[in-house]
């Protein structure tokens, strides 16, 4: 059920007025209701720090090690990271333009494509995603501690061992996440002022860190000499693709629900400007940063020494210490809380409005969060970047395919505020669900990540949970551009089966 012929494009900010649709609706809830124009307040500073608060973290700094460790020179990762947050953020500009306009969140978005059911369908593969994030970083963060309070305490790493791990480092793993819950919990506005100064305090942090490495080095030589080991050639692109798109996919989880924050924006100056001053340009100087403080390592230790934490360890003074541990303790929250715990939390709330809140979203993430053992999808880097990044990056570069063809190329930016929360409307299509998106969601991520293969490591093993010629061996050629390709198929697609077609 397609709305063809629009109304006239409105005003560049829309409020929704009182009583336009039941105050009893069943896909209507406080979090999920278009943001007053009253309440829409963040400026570009707002989006440049939280930006900055999310970039700023122990996993984008090992993003340079990662591509390191599969063979690049210093200069190819951090031309592989700029690049990829270039690419990112266009999509994330494109979809971002509904917050300001209508102050609506992600799942609430999806339903002009999807339907008022439909919706789920994207919000739930987000929402998992998210869950698997949020683990991840929580684990980060709580070893980040665990490393720092044991040098400080001493004794920590020869705790007992639960599950292969001390027990010290679990106690650091539960705590980080009660303190992650307690802050989200209190809302969106205490996430914004959170990010306001978390954002500066993390970048004095990782500048301190270079600051110390240089004076302890006297230069960064080592490691900003040593040779490619897969040169620029053919070697060098099968290593580059594929960690473009999982680059790409580390940020893609944003590419789809940025309309969570820019419902808060001013307008859409604030969110455009917001944005990308602060995403490319922060990945990458930071991307910078990390390769120049591990080739500092390298001439101090004798080691290149990619995780700041075990390099901030290295001290034996206690107020530097307690710095890098408040540093991490802030990175990792802000980062985590932005990214990870705002989205699922939404998309939650719209699995049933009536029964999860924003609230119990959140904590609903955090517990899902512990039970996909997140301690296990980080330990190797093909792991990491091809495997888990990899199809992330395809699956949403799929949905945000069909949210910027439906919003953009079909609708021309115009909604139908009110019935994006009624059943009956021009958004519930057939039970709520529209074949058309559904159709092109699943034929834009078979290709996307059908073709999805495991590495072999250096002692000829195979390094992830895939077939080495892929789940479907023709469709391998593919899966090195996996957010390209779902994004593109899925767009044609949609657009090919929704154009021109009447309203049913």
């Amino acid at each position: 059920m397609t709305d063809t012929a629009p109304p006239p494009v409105p005003a560049a900010a829309v409020e929704l007025k009182a009583g336009a649709y039941p105050a009893d609706s069943r896909y209507a809830n406080e979090d999920l209701r278009p943001v007053p124009l009253a309440e829409r307040r963040w400026t570009t500073y707002n989006f440049v720090a939280l930006w900055i608060g999310m970039a700023h973290c122990i996993p984008s700094w090992t993003l340079a090690s990662g591509l390191v460790a599969l063979g690049m020179d210093w200069k190819q990762a951090v031309l592989t990271i700029g690049l990829a947050n270039v690419i990112v953020l266009v999509p994330m500009l494109l979809t971002g333009h509904a917050g300001p306009k209508y102050g609506i969140p992600f799942p609430v978005l999806a339903r002009a494509s999807f339907g008022i059911r439909g919706a789920n369908l994207p919000a739930m593969v987000r929402a998992a995603v998210a869950c698997c994030w949020f683990g991840i970083q929580t684990w980060i963060g709580g070893q980040g501690i665990f490393v720092l309070l044991g040098k400080i305490f001493g004794g920590w790493a020869d705790a007992g061992r639960v599950g292969g791990y001390p027990w010290t480092l679990w106690l650091c793993f539960i705590v980080f996440w009660a303190l992650e819950l307690a802050l989200i919990y209190r809302g969106m506005d205490t996430l914004r002022r959170f990010e306001n100064w978390a954002a500066p305090f993390v970048l004095v942090g990782a500048v301190v860190l270079l600051v110390w490495i240089a004076n302890k080095a006297g230069g960064f030589g080592p490691l900003l000499d040593e040779p490619s080991k897969v040169g620029w050639g053919a070697d060098f692109w099968k290593v580059f693709f594929p960690g473009l798109m999982g680059m790409i996919g580390f940020w893609s989880t944003l590419s789809l629900n940025i309309p969570d924050f820019t419902r808060f924006g001013k307008g859409q100056r604030a969110q455009v400007w917001g944005q990308t001053l602060g995403l490319p340009t922060t990945m990458t100087v930071f991307a910078l940063m990390s390769v120049l403080v591990t080739a500092g390592s390298e001439q101090v230790y004798g080691a290149a020494i990619w995780d700041p934490v075990a390099l901030a360890g290295k001290t034996d003074n206690v107020f530097g210490l307690l710095f890098a541990l408040l540093t991490v303790f802030v990175a990792t929250i802000s980062v985590n809380i932005a990214a990870n715990v705002v989205s699922p939390a939404y998309d939650l709330a719209n699995l049933a409005p009536k029964l999860i809140n924003f609230r119990t979203g959140a904590i609903i993430t955090g517990i899902v969060g512990v039970l996909v053992m997140p301690w296990k999808l980080t330990s190797t880097p093909e792991l990491y970047i091809f495997t888990w990044l990899g199809v992330v990056g395809g699956l949403l570069g799929t949905v945000a395919g069909i949210l910027i063809a439906d919003y953009w190329i079909i609708r021309r930016t115009v909604l139908h505020l009110a019935d994006l929360y009624v059943a009956g409307g021009r958004y519930w299509y057939t039970g709520g669900w529209n074949w058309r998106a559904v159709t092109a969601f699943v034929v834009g991520g078979v290709l996307a990540v059908g073709g999805s293969y495991s590495t072999l490591d250096a002692k000829g093993n195979k390094a992830g949970p895939f077939p080495t010629d892929g789940i479907i061996p023709f469709l391998k050629p593919l899966a090195d551009y996996g957010w390209a390709v779902g994004l593109g198929a899925a767009l044609i697609v949609y657009v090919g089966l929704t154009a021109g077609s009447k309203r049913d």
